[in-house]
């Protein structure tokens, strides 16, 4: 625990006797919910599953003591977009940024890559003919950030205060990433970039819809940056934490609720839960029709993780992946289609796409001196049961000849090690649900405010709720803001 929670009243604690508000699950949706609630004056408790509270915002040391590696998010695009992140002022609470030079390169096989630097000028210059274009394109998002980033992060079905910068966003957003990257960009680089962007999406490149993670996160690669927090992401949640328990709000670890019966008496409950996981907590208590609405929701496809600790940096071909925190494999713009189509239709890719972070090039914290951490993972049917260790790492010594020469130890996590390890990761899905147009305007169902249930003063506010996956605290936010209006009738923070 920190020096900072230390020396606050103690967070971890039972229950206190009366309370406004108890949260089923600390990641960070549920410890928005909590903070929203604390802040407007609520007695707030929180139950969580696990040891430690974070969901995927954790760290450990899985595979050689000193190597220090996160559980699953590394780059923080959006946390460091999050208006309500923005709120909390977390630098004052002990977390740091770091920002590398490069957030995101793409390998090609030239031996170059494209490069996403904070500043788009930089960017354009590594994209040959199609700077001039990349410059248009991303500009005008980025130069209307703020007001964008308080459209998107909220329900899709909402009455914008800035039409203008929704209506941008929402002409490319629509399109699939392949049609946006063909359409704007002439050359290889530029496609890829913005392909693998768009791979974020965990939807097949040419599905409508997916060209909304492309133009999102590369516009916040310029606006804020694509951020690891030094000392691992669990000192995200430490800072969350502090937040909460500076507002009075306490935490109770290794408390699995399985039933909403077992919940202390309270004016609201938040379920950072996904919709599966609702329907048999609630057991029996749903209207028949909400709960068949809730069973055809659907997951998405889940994820293979391999966690390294290496005597060596990678020996990448292309000299700037080595100054870059994210690192993207996936070849070609149409070698990536192919690959997440595959997965589509629920078969596993022989050159899948894998996303690699490289935390420890600039947090020496991270690992011993002179060694380095590194993760990869890439995209695999939900629930898969394939070993994808070989071809994740055929895929990095492609682009860095050498690499398994470089490996000391590895950890393998397979979509049942992530359900395992989270209850919400249904399948290894990391998104709460699939993130399609029809998922993200129905999350999780149709309806005018996605956080109500049926049931009074029960609120789910996980990443099954809008607006989606990703770590931003939104779900959480905007819940407990519907929770206060509703039954607190207080002033919404």
């Amino acid at each position: 625990m920190s020096s900072h929670l230390a020396a606050k009243r103690p967070l971890y604690s039972s229950r206190p006797k009366d309370l406004d508000a108890v949260i089923v699950g600390a990641g960070p949706n549920g410890l928005a919910a909590a903070i929203t609630l604390a802040r407007a004056g609520c007695s707030v408790h929180v139950l969580e599953a696990n040891a430690t509270a974070g969901g995927g915002v954790r760290s450990g040391e899985v595979t050689l003591p000193g190597y220090l590696h996160d559980h699953c998010a590394t780059s923080f695009p959006l946390a460091a977009a999050s208006p309500f992140f923005q709120s909390l002022a977390l630098e004052k609470l002990g977390l740091e940024w770091i920002h590398p030079e490069i957030a995101v390169a793409h390998p090609l096989e030239s031996g170059s890559a494209a490069c996403l630097y904070r500043s788009i000028e930089q960017t354009a210059q590594t994209l040959g003919r199609d700077a001039i274009a990349y410059d248009r394109f991303l500009e005008p998002l980025v130069h209307g950030w703020d007001h964008l980033v308080s459209e998107v992060l909220q329900p899709v079905l909402h009455m914008p205060r800035h039409p203008l910068a929704l209506a941008r966003f929402g002409l490319s957003a629509i399109r699939s990433a392949r049609g946006l990257a063909r359409g704007k960009f002439r050359d290889e680089a530029a496609r890829a970039l913005i392909g693998g962007i768009g791979a974020h999406s965990f939807l097949s490149l040419d599905s409508p819809g997916s060209a909304a993670f492309s133009v999102m996160l590369a516009a916040a690669g310029h606006a804020v940056g694509w951020p690891f927090a030094r000392g691992g992401a669990h000192r995200i949640t430490e800072a969350l934490l502090a937040s909460l328990g500076d507002m009075g709000g306490t935490i109770q670890t290794d408390t699995k609720v399985v039933s909403l019966a077992q919940l202390p008496k309270a004016r609201v409950t938040l379920l950072d839960v996904t919709t599966w996981q609702f329907l048999r907590i609630a057991e029996d208590q749903l209207p028949r029709g909400y709960g068949r609405r809730l069973e055809r929701f659907r997951h998405g496809p889940g994820v293979f993780k391999l966690d390294y600790a290496l005597s060596h940096p990678v020996p990448w071909t292309a000299t700037d992946c080595r100054r870059a925190g994210i690192v993207h494999i996936g070849g070609t713009l149409d070698e990536m289609v192919k690959s997440e189509r595959e997965i589509a239709e629920a078969r596993v890719p022989e050159r899948p796409f894998v996303l690699v972070a490289q935390p420890s090039l600039f947090d020496s914290m991270r690992a011993p001196t002179g060694r380095h951490t590194l993760w990869a993972y890439c995209h695999v049917p939900n629930g898969s049961t394939h070993d994808m260790t070989m071809r994740i790492e055929a895929q990095i010594e492609r682009f860095a000849p050498g690499f398994r020469d470089c490996i000391l130890e590895r950890t393998k996590s397979s979509p049942a090690d992530f359900q395992n390890g989270n209850a919400n990761l249904i399948g290894g899905d990391i998104c709460g649900g699939a993130m399609d147009i029809a998922q993200s305007v129905c999350r999780p169902i149709a309806g005018v405010n996605p956080y109500r249930t049926p049931l009074p003063g029960i609120y789910l506010c996980s990443a099954s709720t809008a607006p989606g996956g990703g770590v931003h605290g939104m779900c959480g936010y905007h819940a407990a803001r519907t929770a206060l209006r509703d039954v607190f009738r207080r002033k919404v923070p």
